[in-house]
């Protein structure tokens, strides 16, 4: 009997075995690749910029039409894949050192521009649905930046005027609506930017939230988006910094547009009186088959509404040309005119002007 049993014990391993081994998956079914992997990339701006206005006396008080070259952005990009749920990026960059209570100024500094963790939520969610955590972009910039594609001649309405930057450390969630309708973004960060160290217990929740609302209508229509986006933010206790932003974009093949309306809420301390600001930016990137682009921009800011008649204004025109080049690798040259005025500000201000030719690596 104990024979027999054994024969029979075999039997069926083997009959378990041979059924297991005709178990196929399901047509059409592709396993995520948990490969770990990393890659390298690296973006240059480089420029030649002639100052038009105003002048400016050199060492022997001559007045002269200031002229440099500059490297103002290079960094490095390293991302990568733990598995098909983790990544990663780290981005070091590297930026001119302009305080003039530094021993290094004037210098080029190592620093951290990107530096955090994601984790992709595709298998419970949309597929570009994530959570992140680090030193990574804010919701606002970094998307607006994907659509006018000349950062590399100057920041953007918002970040040149200085109310915020465009990477902050923080925690952020990002949801991708179906069928590309649009995604969400929100986030809470420190408030400080990513190149200074936070100041107090007062943190900045973000959200922007975008609608494609023809992204499956006429071919000629999808390229329209709306957003809006808020920043809630404290100086100190009960001092609000508060920015809203809303916009409107455009791609299409031959050109890209945008419209953004600024309204800005700040407080230094919760003694002083609040200052509010408006203001706009609209822009268009006309665009060929041949990679000849163009750039027309016009900003106006009144920076506290309390006195209207403070304004400036920023016009920039500009011409590119998009080298050829296969894959998400991008390389351009462009010259361009960057003038801004300044209405009834006291001491006042004298109208700043510059020509430039500004180059881009992309890799």
């Amino acid at each position: 009997m104990t024979y027999m049993r054994a024969v029979m014990a075999l039997a069926i391993v083997g009959y378990a075995s041979n059924a297991s081994a005709q178990i196929t998956p399901a047509a059409g079914y592709t396993p995520p690749d948990d490969t770990p992997s990393i890659r390298v990339g690296a973006v240059l701006y480089a420029d030649y910029t002639y100052t038009l206005d105003p002048k400016t006396a050199d060492a022997d008080g001559n007045l002269i039409h200031f002229s440099q070259f500059n490297v103002t952005r290079s960094y490095i990009n390293i991302t990568g894949n733990i598995s098909h749920i983790v990544a990663f990026r780290i981005t070091p960059d590297v930026a001119r050192e302009t305080s003039t209570f530094s021993n290094l100024v004037g210098s080029l500094e190592f620093r951290i521009k990107y530096a955090y963790a994601q984790f992709n939520l595709d298998d419970w969610m949309t597929k570009g649905s994530y959570a992140r955590f680090g030193i990574q972009q804010t919701p606002w910039l970094d998307f607006a930046e994907g659509v006018y594609r000349y950062r590399f001649q100057g920041t953007m309405f918002v970040e040149r005027e200085g109310y915020f930057a465009s990477a902050d450390a923080g925690a952020s969630f990002h949801y991708q609506l179906p069928s590309n309708y649009g995604d969400v973004h929100v986030g809470v960060f420190n408030g400080e930017n990513y190149n200074r160290a936070e100041a107090n217990d007062q943190k900045s929740l973000q959200f922007r939230a975008t609608v494609r609302p023809l992204a499956t209508g006429v071919p000629v229509l999808r390229g329209i988006r709306a957003s809006v986006f808020y920043d809630a933010d404290s100086y100190v206790k009960n001092a609000p910094r508060n920015r809203f932003i809303g916009g409107l974009n455009f791609e299409h093949t031959y050109v890209n547009a945008g419209f953004e309306y600024l309204s800005t809420k700040d407080q230094a301390s919760s003694i002083l009186p609040k200052r509010e600001g408006r203001g706009y930016s609209i822009w268009a990137t006309p665009k060929s088959t041949n990679g000849v682009e163009g750039l027309l921009r016009f900003d106006h800011l009144t920076p506290n509404t309390a006195l209207d008649a403070q304004r400036r204004n920023r016009t920039i025109l500009g011409v590119a040309y998009w080298f050829p080049h296969q894959g998400s690798v991008s390389s351009a040259m462009m010259l361009d005119y960057d003038g801004q005025t300044f209405d009834n500000f006291a001491p006042a201000l004298a109208k700043q002007s510059r020509l430039a030719v500004h180059g881009l690596i992309s890799f």
